[in-house]
């Protein structure tokens, strides 16, 4: 039995509908960009109507909004936000789903250790996340080199579009740890929305109060894109900081996992 192949298979429909679905997303958001940069005098106007703090919490930077770079910023805001949705939802249901389903009995009986049936299905999750990076950059990277209307910068567009899979890494950790620590949870989805919408929430306050510090509390500022464009590198301390959540939550996501009673029925 080969449990990556076959968790796989299983969140096959699921990645399809996610990776069309950031897609269509990105391709809606980037086909408003012609008609805002020709009137973007107006646009930076209405948007200067906005407080200061409502506009550092959205990630408006009116400066660069009217290049394709500083366009695709603003709109990447709520596609990382869809995308730590799915993470979470598979980190949840990937390993809490068989004492759901009432089928862990019949897994763990299977000449395989515990350890490897987390590794298995930890990859496959993996695997999930890059089908839908790999379409979703090749996606965006087409519409908006038909969209554009000044040349720009691809490597800093890609250095963007990346940060996509690294913050749904850690989400996906995340609802890994949350799934061994919680096993018996009812609604996926109701937990998945609430965590990430917390963590995104909390991003916007930490935006808005403007202390650097704060931004670690929420993996949603962990890339700043104003500073990516600015500088076109990352902010190795929030590297640092978004690799940490990720081997930490994995490394206790095995050790409960392996020591814990787990009951299929």
């Amino acid at each position: 039995m080969n449990i990556f192949l076959h968790e796989l298979k299983a969140y096959r429909k699921s990645t399809i509908i996610w990776t069309l679905s950031l897609s269509a997303l990105v391709l809606v958001f980037m086909s408003l960009f012609p008609s805002i940069s020709k009137e973007i005098d107006e646009f930076k106007k209405v948007l200067e109507a906005f407080p200061e703090p409502v506009r550092q919490a959205l990630g408006i930077e009116i400066n660069t909004m009217g290049s394709i770079l500083g366009f695709y910023s603003y709109t990447f805001v709520y596609l990382t936000l869809c995308g730590a949705i799915q993470a979470m939802i598979i980190g949840i249901s990937i390993i809490s789903k068989e004492v759901r389903e009432k089928t862990a009995d019949f897994l763990l009986t299977k000449p395989v250790t515990r350890s490897q049936i987390v590794t298995s299905k930890i990859l496959a999750a993996i695997a999930s996340l890059l089908i839908t990076n790999v379409i979703f950059i090749a996606v965006a990277s087409l519409v908006a080199s038909q969209v554009k209307t000044d040349d720009y910068s691809f490597t800093l567009f890609f250095m963007i579009s990346i940060t996509l899979l690294f913050m749904q890494l850690i989400f996906l950790a995340l609802g890994i740890v949350i799934s061994v620590i919680f096993p018996k949870i009812k609604s996926v989805m109701a937990v998945s929305l609430g965590t990430v919408f917390s963590f995104f929430f909390i991003g916007m306050f930490a935006a808005t109060t403007g202390e650097g510090a704060k931004r670690y509390l929420s993996p949603f500022k962990y890339f700043d894109t104003a500073s990516i464009i600015e500088n076109g590198s990352y902010e190795i301390s929030f590297i640092i900081a978004g690799i940490s959540i990720i081997i930490v939550a994995l490394v206790v996501s095995y050790i409960i996992y392996v020591k814990k009673d787990i009951h299929g029925v």
